[in-house]
């Protein structure tokens, strides 16, 4: 096991990310690891200081999870992020950030599969998003369909100030919520208008408190 490096292990969980997403690993100070994607690339390199305005440093000063939208004023071209800080015996060693190409510009609707075709989705009218049998799922009032997207992929294409990760299987638009209840272990469940019920699971409870402020 001395011959497989870091890098190699690297090397080998990129290849479970889409050709579109770019892989880095820091230290509490700077990058050990860059696997730039054939979409985008920040041109980072090992060695590299993790500076104040990136996400990886709020990753890590925060000790949770960040995901958000940067401009183009930190590396030069817009993208999509998702940095998640690690640990070891309980004190923050540095983060792993995912970057993906901004695809939202210009961009207003979900275009969903139906059975006689494709059918455009404002995102106003998307109530939530949900992964069953191998497929995602679109629901509005009144209609559903299939979308080839994974919901990794749609935390970077939906609105970030309308659409919230809650579980591992669903997206759901805050706009279309109509209360929130507890449940056990510090989750809670969500009545969406209409009545349907959807978990939010204990890894995204926290997350989820903090975006919507309770």
């Amino acid at each position: 096991m001395e011959s497989f490096t870091f890098g190699s292990l690297l090397d080998v969980i990129g290849e479970l990310f889409s050709d579109e997403v770019s892989i880095a690993v820091s230290n509490t100070e700077e990058y050990i690891y860059y696997r730039p994607s054939k979409r985008i690339d920040l041109k980072i390199k090992p060695g590299d200081p993790v500076r104040q305005d990136t996400i990886a440093y709020k990753a890590i000063k925060t000790e949770q999870k960040v995901s958000e939208f940067n401009s183009r004023d930190v590396f030069g071209v817009p993208y999509h992020g998702m940095a998640v800080p690690f640990e070891h015996e309980g004190k923050i060693q540095g983060c792993v950030t995912a970057i993906y190409p901004t695809v939202t510009d210009g961009k207003s609707v979900v275009t969903v599969r139906t059975q006689d075709g494709w059918k455009p989705i404002p995102f106003s009218d998307v109530k939530y998003l949900e992964v069953k049998s191998r497929k995602t799922h679109v629901y509005t009032e009144g209609f559903s369909g299939t979308h080839k997207n994974s919901l990794q992929e749609f935390e970077y294409v939906l609105p970030r100030e309308s659409f919230i990760r809650c579980h591992r299987s669903y997206i759901v638009n805050v706009k279309q919520i109509k209360e929130i209840f507890p449940d056990t272990h510090s989750t809670f469940v969500l009545e969406m208008k209409g009545g349907v019920r959807i978990p939010v699971s204990q890894s995204y409870s926290s997350y989820f408190r903090k975006l919507l402020g309770f």
